[in-house]
Order: C-alpha cells, then structure tokens, then sequence
C-alpha cells in the first residue's frame, strides 16, 4: 500500500525562502530586492543579465535596504539612470536610516552615501518611496518627518533633503513623465486610509528643479460626499493612467495627453476596461505595482473573486471608445510588484502549486519562464490545492474562502486551522504557502478567510467592515468554520484560530464572542482597541474611526469589542508571539491579556522576541512560531 508522505518541518516550510519584492527592468536586466529570513531578514538587491539564470547580489554583506516610512515602508530602491546615463540604484540603508547610492554597471563599485547620517541635527526623518530624476540628477521621494509627509529632493552628488511640496499629511507613489517635467502622486489625510480615500495630484517641475503648480485631478478627500481611492499613477508616454474604485472596483482610467495640457484645464478621464474586478490592492507599502507601461502597451494585472489574472490593454484612438483587455495566457494566480520594458515584462507570481519566484515574459510570443525564490520541497501529490468555499456570513451575505484539505482526506474527524488574514483590509491568496502546507501535511484542513473587509472583491466588499471589525470578521470566520463541519470536513471539537495583527485581533475576539473554537494563537495581535486608538503609530493612527467608530466618542464601542475587556470570556487555550520592538501593537498588549487568562485559569503559552518588531522577519523566529503553535494545539487537541 502507498504510504503517507512525511510531514513537512517547519524548517523547510518556514526560515529559508527568500520573499522576493518590487521587481524593476532596465535595459533588459531584471533588478529585485531579496529579503532572507536566514539573514534576519536582511534585504538585498539582485540583478539578473538578459538570458541568465544565474543572479548577481549588488549589496552583498553589511547592507540591508530597508525603508520605514510609515513604519511599513516598502519602496527601499529606486532604479534608473542618472544625468551622464549611468545605470544607478539610489536605496536606503537600514542601520543608519541614509540613502546610499550605486553604480550598477561598474563592477568594483561601492555605494556611496548621499543624506548625512540621522545624528545630524538638521536632519531626522525616514525617506523612502522615491524615483531617480534622470535630467536633474537626483532622488525625487517621501522624507516622513515631525509627523507630516513631504515630497523632498536629494541631488545626486550628495546632499541634506530639499522639500518641493508639503501635503496637508500623507504621500507617496510617485510617477515622473519621460520628459521630466511633470510629477505625479498620491495623498490621503487622516482620518481616512489610502483605500478608502485617496487623491491623485499632477504637478509640472520648473527649470531650476522647484515644482511649480501642482493640483488635485482626480479621487477625493475626508469632506467629500462620495469616498474614491486611487492607486499607483503611471506614465504611458504623455498619458497619465491611474487606477480608481468611483465605479466600485480598482479599474483604469487613462487622462490622454496629462502632460501637454495647460495646468489651467480640468482633466478628462477616460475609462478603459470597465469590469467588476480589482487592478489594484490596499497600499500598506510603497513600491506596489499592478499596471506597467512597455513603452508600447499597457500591462494589467486584475483580481476577480480572489484569483489574480494578466493581461494586455489595447488602448483605443479615441476618448468616447473602451480599451479591449486581451487575457495573457500563463498558469499563475498569485502576482505581484509587475513592471515591463520593450516587450517583456516581469513579476512576482505563484500557483498552488509553484512557491513564489520571479515570472519573465516576452509579449510577442507569449512564451514565459518562472523561477522560484526556492525550489519546492513537496512532490505535487503532497501538496493540498486550494477549493473555493462560499457560505453565508454575518448578515447572510455570501462569503468567502479558500479551504485547504489534509493530506489523506478530511473526515467528520479532522482537526481545523482558521486563518484570518492581516489587514484587516488584506485577502487570502492563492500562491503555494509552506506554512499552510506544514498542517496540511499532519492532517489537517485549513480554510483561509475573506471575511468582510477582504480585497479582491470590490469596494462594497470592504466596506462591509466600516464600524464593524469585531463583528463581521469574527462571525465571518466562525461561520467557515461551521459551514466546513456541517460539510462533515472537520470535527466540531477541533477548529482552532490564528492570525498575527489584526488577524490576532480577529482571533482573539473570536475566541471571546463565539463558541466555535477550542483553541487560539495570536501573534502581535491586538488586545486593546482603545490603547490601539491612542498608542499606535502615525499611520494607522485614525484607522479605527473607520473601522469601529470615531475615538474617544466611540468610547464604549471599543470596550465592548477589545478582547481584553471581556477576558473572561475565553475558556479554551491560547498561546501568544510579540516582538518586543512593536510599535504598531506595543508589547503590553500581550502582556496584559496572557496575564488576564492566566488570571482565570486558562492554559496560557508567551513567546516574546526581543529584536522582533511588528512582523516577524528573522526565520528562527518564524519556525519557533510555527513548531510551537502546533505543539500547542496537539497537545491540548490530544492529537
């Protein structure tokens, strides 16, 4: 008889791969940045030849790209070409928070540091986000500082931050025209997030490098009757293409000829391929891409019912006619971070059963190639492929997840993992996860929820979360669950909930106001909401006024949701992971909510990680997480 495969360690399902991030074409090499969790999660920047398969590390050693404006960062690196045409990266480095830039095209080059380091007195801040002003040979980008966003300029040769613009409060996705002279990018203010409400501004660059007029064109503000976010402006030779939700999905709009209209004429925006599907998703970071511009033809990515899909965009002649979306066939359903140039294009992708790793394709043969982060450590019979569930969540509105079986089959008697993803404005995605694959492969099911509020479902979607986080995310989860046991795929006495941030809120709060789960694991999650309100960072400030209602008027709606105020209404075991460098949860959040479960006798595991922040990113951290969430729940689960 066939045997079972063995169960997949946490070692190889956790620790090792590298996450690949925010890949970028220039003159044919493919540049990308590579965080290791088997460096502490080091981030580098690597660069592949045309026709190569072999990479190179530009930033070996020492060096670790990494921008925390605000405090998620993203958009580390910025490729181009400087004024003499000289292929550069301009990044910023992790230890002393300085944009450092290098010559990528000589091989005995070393980085060179262009901000004075932040002990300086006339300096402090974190930059990020930025673009490389070929014509005025310098980083044009985000300084985050005294608790506003600016649009600064560094030059090239070296130099302290010059500020060109200063919004009323937030900024970032900058797009430069290919002649140089106009500047595109986002602002949001609070108490709104960028998915939620978000305004493209356009702005013309003047010869000395100063920005002269510089206006809103296009999405909306906290006064605005109507809510419209914007997402990731480019350039499409002197169009100006952005992503918008007004129609209640992320589809392009095209503004033909941006960059030859007088300053003083109101924009035309044209719609290009109207369809209930999402070509963008909620900018936590910088450096997110889901459209590109070949120098020919626009590249889309678009996301429908959770599936992420690829195509081309043939722009029509004329204002008054729609684009034709034209399908590219590839065999991936998770993408991300796409760029492209002169017929090829690049991107993050993986399947359910291909590990994520960088996807190249010639778009005039449609012929492609994929190379993973890391090879596959399952055979394909080993691997649990993921099945669309739908069912009735809060409110009976239809809902839903991926749902993964145990290797073997499920039965009546199977165990059940919940996961709540991040967010809560996140999606459970369909790209092959060890970590899913690592229960799997001990027998039991996963369902992966995209409980109201999820992405990739349209804006009405999201917002069946406004006012409601605690509410619809846990009744949301807690009915996959039933609907799986009802299905005879689980044991009613053997679900348990994860989720590390909101997720671990959404977990928490689960096993406080349902009766579903037996047992719990939070990492970093939040405990608290009303500490969470008045002790979190800049970013997610005022994210809660959405989410559950404007503080401190909401007063009592957040007691009433914060699992630690209704500690005692959890009986079943919980183990808890935080970073004690978190500033986004502070670490006595957890501290306060172990010690209140303890308090009333319930079993109560606590790892705490001191170099860990908001997110775990050393792999020795992430497989002592995994091995110990799942001793937990065998032991307690008697498996």
């Amino acid at each position: 008889m066939p045997t079972s495969p063995a169960p997949l360690s946490a070692a190889l399902a956790l620790g090792k791969t590298p996450s690949l991030k925010e890949p970028q074409l220039l003159n044919g090499v493919l540049y990308w940045q590579e965080q290791r969790p088997d460096e502490r999660g080091r981030t580098t920047l690597m660069a592949r030849d045309p026709g190569s398969r072999s990479p190179r590390e530009m930033t070996p050693g020492r060096w670790n790209l990494r921008c925390r404006v605000h405090e998620y960062g993203g958009g580390a690196c910025a490729i181009g070409r400087n004024a003499s045409g000289e292929a550069i990266a301009v990044f910023v480095h992790d230890s002393d928070r300085c944009l450092w830039q290098l010559r990528l095209e000589a091989s005995d080059a070393e980085p060179q540091r262009l901000t004075p380091p932040g002990g300086d007195d006339r300096f402090h801040g974190h930059l990020g986000g930025g673009v490389i002003d070929a014509i005025g040979n310098r980083w044009i980008g985000v300084l985050e500082i005294h608790g506003r966003d600016q649009l600064v300029a560094v030059p090239l040769q070296g130099g302290e931050p010059q500020r060109l613009h200063q919004p009323a409060d937030f900024c970032g996705y900058l797009a430069l025209s290919p002649s140089g002279r106009h500047l595109a990018w986002v602002e949001w203010q609070q108490p709104c997030m960028p998915w939620e409400r978000s305004q493209l501004w356009l702005g013309e660059l003047n010869p000395d490098g100063s920005l002269g007029a510089a206006r809103p064109v296009a999405g909306s503000t906290p006064a605005d009757p109507q809510g419209c976010s914007v997402f990731q402006p480019i350039w499409a030779g002197s169009d100006l293409v952005v992503s918008n939700d007004r129609s209640g999905f992320w589809n392009l709009e095209r503004w033909i000829g941006a960059a030859e209209t007088s300053a003083a004429l109101e924009p035309c925006w044209q719609a290009l391929v109207p369809m209930q599907a999402e070509c963008a998703m909620p900018q936590w970071v910088f450096g997110m891409s889901t459209h590109a511009w070949d120098g020919e033809q626009l590249l889309v990515m678009a996301c429908r019912q959770g599936s992420w899909k690829l195509g081309r965009v043939h722009l029509p002649s004329r204002a008054e006619e729609h684009a034709i979306w034209e399908p590219i066939a590839q065999p991936f359903t998770d993408l991300a971070g796409l760029c492209a140039e002169a017929g090829r294009l690049a991107c993050v992708a993986s399947s359910a059963c291909n590990p994520s790793g960088l996807l190249e394709l010639e778009l005039a043969t449609s012929q492609w190639r994929h190379q993973p982060a890391a090879p596959c450590p399952l055979p394909l019979e080993a691997i649990s492929q993921p099945q669309e569930v739908w069912f009735e969540g809060h409110g009976g509105q239809a809902t839903h997840a991926w749902y993964y079986p145990p290797i073997g089959g499920s039965t009546p008697e199977s165990p059940l993992l919940v996961k709540g993803h991040s967010g809560p404005t996140g999606m459970a995605r369909t790209g092959l996860s060890l970590g899913i694959q690592f229960w799997t492969s001990r027998g039991w099911g996963v369902v992966d929820v995209n409980y109201g509020g999820s992405t990739g479902f349209g804006r009405a979607y999201r917002e069946r979360l406004n006012s409601q986080w605690g509410v619809v995310d846990v009744a949301d989860c807690a009915a996959a669950a039933q609907a799986l046991v009802s299905r005879g795929l689980a044991s009613a006495e053997r679900i348990a909930i994860e989720g590390g941030s909101a997720g671990g809120f959404t977990a928490l709060a689960a096993l406080c106001f349902t009766t579903t789960f037996r047992a719990g694991a939070s990492r970093y999650g939040v405990a608290d909401l009303s500490a969470l309100a008045t002790d979190t960072h800049r970013f997610e400030a005022r994210y809660l006024d959405s989410l559950v209602g404007p503080w401190p008027v909401a007063k009592a709606t957040y007691e009433a949701r914060s699992p630690l105020q209704h500690a005692g209404r959890i009986h079943c075991p919980v183990i808890f992971f935080q970073g004690l460098e978190d500033v986004v949860v502070p670490p006595e959040q957890t501290e306060r909510m172990a010690e209140a479960l303890r308090g009333n006798g319930v079993p109560v595991e606590v790892h705490l990680f001191p170099e860990e922040g908001h997110g775990f990113r050393n792999g020795a951290t992430q497989i002592q997480v995994l091995e110990a969430t799942e001793a937990f729940f065998r032991y307690h689960f008697q498996l």
